[in-house]
């Protein structure tokens, strides 16, 4: 009577035996392989894509900036190198003075966005503008800016990438963009008038020491004034 039992829980046992000794079915086995490759993938994108992303804090905002270097659509055209996120004004306002713009300066703005800083420049100061932007969008928003502080006669707004601009008319450069791009620009704005001022939101040059540093309401504003003689490690 008690023999029936024990065979049926041998049973079970060796049923449950086989089962782990089963090997994955070939779905789990491709499934994994796809896997597999998909990273692959993505990692090689990674390793040859140049792009950053930087997290940066001014006052209690937090702000995403993703650097899209030299990436281009479909149709070969160049997409922005930077996601737009304005300037604080009260930021500006520190840009500007830093730089000490007047009525005899010509201001670019590299990346100029809405064209807050030219527009707040020329409507205070007087001070004649140049902004560049590659987004056609930001450019028309801009010249609206320009037309309702009425300084359309001071500043003007280009379409067109910010590494291709001649910028040998400037007295002063602004910049709100990202280390890898600023540093890509230093040698261009080395080779500018001895004496034309650079000023920069968040971002600094590298090895190139600024002469000023400012902490405006969390956020960082850099000065720098092209020398006569540009020092060796910066050539």
């Amino acid at each position: 009577m008690r023999i029936q039992p024990l065979v049926a829980l041998i049973g079970a046992s060796l049923a449950v035996f086989a089962s782990g000794c089963r090997q994955p079915p070939e779905t789990s086995a491709s499934a994994a392989d796809t896997s597999s490759a998909s990273a692959r993938v993505v990692a090689a994108a990674d390793a040859n894509a140049d792009t950053r992303s930087i997290t940066h804090t001014a006052s209690s905002d937090r702000i995403f900036m993703l650097s899209s270097v030299e990436q281009e659509t479909d149709v070969g055209e160049r997409t922005p190198d930077v996601v737009y996120v304005p300037t604080p004004p009260r930021v500006v306002d520190a840009m500007l003075e830093a730089a000490e713009v007047g009525p005899d300066d010509v201001l670019y703005d590299l990346g100029s966005g809405d064209g807050r800083i030219p527009v707040t420049a020329a409507r205070r100061w007087g001070t004649r503008g140049v902004g560049i932007d590659i987004d056609p969008e930001r450019i028309e928003e801009a010249n609206r800016n320009a037309a309702q502080a009425g300084v359309t006669d001071k500043v003007k707004f280009i379409e067109g990438d910010l590494f291709e601009a001649d910028l040998s008319g400037a007295t002063v450069i602004s910049l709100y963009l990202l280390p890898n791009l600023n540093l890509r620009l230093r040698p261009t704005l080395l080779q500018l008038e001895p004496g034309t001022r650079i000023v920069s939101h968040a971002f600094d040059m590298g090895d190139w020491e600024p002469e000023q540093t400012l902490d405006v309401d969390g956020a960082t504003v850099y000065l720098w004034t092209v020398p006569e003689n540009v020092p060796a490690h910066l050539r």
